[in-house]
């Protein structure tokens, strides 16, 4: 059997690819089966070590990312759009796999055109509360849509609602459960304070760590801070804590990172009490798996709607507060984070409220079905 996997251009939608490759590689050991072939058909891969690391084999084409309003760069990614089809049209053509597997996003477009054209099953996921514009083009012709969020199903045409399914988020197995022992040494951090995680995306954000920056002298007087603050930012952030924190207590409670490898993330999130973090589905999943409770400051609605649906989703089932970045000051971020760390009752709400929200077994899920489809594909 042979599956293609396609889609990317940030982590939240390619980890869920590798998240499922390892379901796949846990049920075939399981039951005795041949491991199927895997693929990825995309531009450049957002971490092409982990597709090593799983056996999946790269093939290049590239997409192209339309602008919602007009840009100038518009008939350019045109062009890449069509290059991409057909590059991908002779890619499946050369693998003819069973399956061809998205996690959405504009990167997955070429190849899905291509999987139509060639008559290729599709199966597709979609991680945000607002399914994007190419989930939404692909439900009439895809097998089995699946979803993380609950609202999400709502929102897409009631024709494909026999064959959407919830089934949370794919979580890699590595970064699913805290560590609970160890991590105040590891992070060389107070054991007897409580811990706030700042999460702003692999990329980084610069407005949120502006305002924890301007918020940090207050915030490690009571508080641990672990700051992840995009591997771009880090040197920047680094030398302006230092000067704001000089040699005060303050300095040896407050512990930035480009960008928290494996490790270093479950020791963070084993010692953590609240999370600070954008509002990315893959994020938000990962919180909710780790039963932690969130302020979440999802990227501002001119830039994408999808991270502010994402968090509303979050919050309406009790997991979360939400603070919208227009309205995100030092001050409301301290004060919001002692509310939450003054009020247990509120805390245990949210821990159990992320519990409910959070489904561990979402990769699973959508293995399953990849390895069903795939069956019913392959020649008798």
């Amino acid at each position: 059997m042979r599956i293609v996997f396609t889609g990317g251009g940030t982590g939240g939608h390619f980890y869920p690819i590798i998240a499922i490759s390892e379901a796949i590689e846990r049920m075939a050991e399981e039951k005795h089966l041949i491991e199927p072939e895997l693929f990825y058909i995309g531009p450049a891969p957002f971490d092409p070590a982990a597709l090593a690391e799983h056996d999946i084999e790269y093939r290049s084409s590239p997409a192209g990312k339309m602008r919602r309003h007009g840009s100038m760069l518009n008939p350019i990614e045109l062009v890449k759009i069509a290059v991409g089809v057909v590059k991908s049209i002779f890619q499946l053509f050369s693998i003819y796999p069973d399956v061809v597997f998205s996690t959405g996003g504009y990167a997955a477009f070429p190849t899905l055109f291509a999987a139509r054209i060639l008559a290729i099953p599709v199966v597709i996921y979609d991680a945000d509360a607002e399914p994007g514009r190419v989930t939404r083009w692909s439900a009439s012709f895809a097998r089995w849509i699946g979803v993380a969020h609950p609202d999400a199903a709502a929102k897409l045409p009631e024709a494909h609602r026999a064959k959407i399914a919830t089934v949370g988020h794919p979580i890699r197995e590595e970064i699913r459960m805290p560590a609970k022992e160890g991590g105040h040494e590891y992070l060389k951090l107070n054991p007897d304070l409580p811990t706030i995680l700042v999460m702003g995306g692999s990329q980084g954000a610069q407005a949120l760590n502006n305002v924890i920056l301007d918020a940090l002298k207050d915030l490690t007087e009571r508080y641990n801070v672990i700051h992840q603050t995009g591997a771009a930012n880090l040197e920047e952030v680094r030398g302006i804590a230092r000067e704001i924190l000089h040699d005060g207590p303050g300095a040896d409670r407050y512990r930035p990172f480009g960008l928290l490898n494996t490790l270093a993330l479950r020791m963070a999130a084993g010692i953590s009490s609240l999370i600070v973090a954008r509002a990315g589905s893959g994020t938000i999943f990962e919180v909710a798996a780790w039963n932690i409770p969130a302020i979440l400051v999802p990227i501002p609605l001119d830039v994408s709607h999808d991270q502010t649906e994402n968090a509303f989703s979050y919050m309406r089932r009790g997991a979360c507060l939400v603070v919208e970045q227009k309205n995100l000051t030092p001050h409301v971020l301290s004060a919001e984070i002692d509310r939450l760390m003054g009020s247990e009752p509120m805390r245990q709400k949210m821990i159990e409220a992320a519990k409910k929200f959070a489904q561990q077994d979402a990769a699973r899920k959508i293995a399953v079905i990849l390895l069903e489809t795939g069956l019913e594909h392959e020649p008798k």
